[in-house]
């Protein structure tokens, strides 16, 4: 790609300060313009994402442990989101008037010590579509902080789009499950946030079919995401990514072995996303590429659609868009990079960028660009 073609990177819409330490996770509100983020010293803040201002703050884990992931669904409804700590510990919170609930509604203790983040249920978006449109996306600086053009070629904005996402992926009875690496690093552990109780291992001992198959080799498990392919009927899947660079696509079902074990890279897999579809992804490593697949669960096959070089290595989060036209990374050089048909280069080069919601950096704030986030 020739420097021609690239253009320059915008300037954030809003930086949000106020963290005391390292901002390690954030999480958009499935329908209110609010925005969770958690830090390393426990705090989790919610923000006014039209006034750019913190609505309330509260010390959700001890800060010698701080919060790994922060994440809420509008499968769990419009009222909660989870804290997952180093502490060992997920907690479920009350969205109340003021801010969070005193306490948690509800407290799991999975014995779980990493830094493996956790993944609620992914549900396909009706409108999610692998399309070959392009998006054109001009970013204007005025004093409204509005975009000039943020278009899909005919098609409806993206904006529109999102307001289809909030309308139809509406609260689902019996969702309410979380996906994370086990107190065995190497095994995936399925948690029910009704009950509090774990619902599965994967893979399950005891199981026909288990006894020949087993993850230990594998090493850590690195980056997890549970989702429902479109017509499961509610049946969960579970991609789980490992420090050897494999992938492994459960269905949960079949506990015992896994549909299908794929190795795109070489070094471990550090992120992965579904994409709004249910019916591919992205992942990133510590290697120098970064993976676009397609799961094809007839076939049981997760298949490569496009690698990407980078020019330094080590993807630690990504992210895709809603109606499935821009995925987004960010690394360890400091750098987010947006992909349409080109990279959108961020640089936060006071640290490395921990994670995005399409993200933020490892210093104690929050940037917000357009190219990423809603229209506040």
């Amino acid at each position: 790609m020739s420097s021609k073609s690239k253009r320059p990177p915008p300037d954030p819409v809003a930086v949000l300060r106020g963290h005391r330490a390292s901002v390690t996770d954030v999480c958009f509100h499935p329908s209110r313009p609010i925005l969770f983020t958690g830090s390393s010293d426990g705090e989790l803040r919610i923000w006014d994402t039209i006034q750019h201002r913190t609505v309330s703050s509260s010390w959700v884990h001890s800060a010698a442990h701080g919060i790994i992931a922060v994440a809420c669904s509008s499968l769990l409804g419009t009222n909660k989101v989870v804290s997952q700590g180093r502490d060992g510990t997920v907690k479920c919170w009350d969205i109340e008037e003021g801010g969070l609930s005193r306490t948690p509604s509800l407290t799991i203790r999975t014995n779980a010590y990493h830094f493996c983040k956790l993944s609620l249920v992914k549900k396909p978006v009706a409108n999610a579509k692998q399309g070959k449109e392009t998006v054109d996306i001009e970013i204007s600086n005025d004093s409204r902080g509005k975009t000039a053009e943020n278009q899909l070629e005919g098609s409806k904005t993206f904006e529109d789009h999102l307001q289809d996402v909030l309308t139809e992926e509406t609260y689902v009875e019996g969702l309410q499950y979380v996906a994370m690496a086990g107190e065995q690093s190497s095994e995936v552990e399925i948690w029910d946030l009704n009950t509090g109780e774990r619902s599965v291992r994967l893979p399950q001992e005891n199981v026909v079919g288990s006894s020949s198959f087993s993850t230990k080799e594998r090493g850590m498990c690195m980056a997890v995401q549970s989702f429902l392919l479109p017509g499961s009927q509610g049946f969960l899947n579970v991609l789980a990514g490992y420090e050897d660079g494999s992938m492994l696509w459960w269905d949960i079902r079949n506990p015992g072995i896994p549909l299908t074990s794929v190795k795109f890279h070489s070094e471990p897999v550090l992120s992965l996303c579904i994409d709004g579809s249910c019916n591919g992804g992205i992942s990133g490593a510590a290697d120098d590429k970064i993976v676009i697949y397609n799961l094809d669960y007839p076939m049981g096959s997760c298949v490569v659609k496009k690698e990407i070089s980078l020019e330094r290595p080590g993807i630690s989060c990504t992210s895709i868009r809603p109606d499935c036209k821009i995925a987004a990374t960010a690394g360890w050089d400091h750098r987010f990079l947006s992909h349409l048909t080109y990279f959108f280069p961020l640089n936060f080069p006071e640290s490395s960028i921990f994670w995005m919601f399409f993200g933020h950096s490892s210093t104690n704030r929050i940037s917000i660009c357009w190219i990423y986030c809603l229209q506040f």
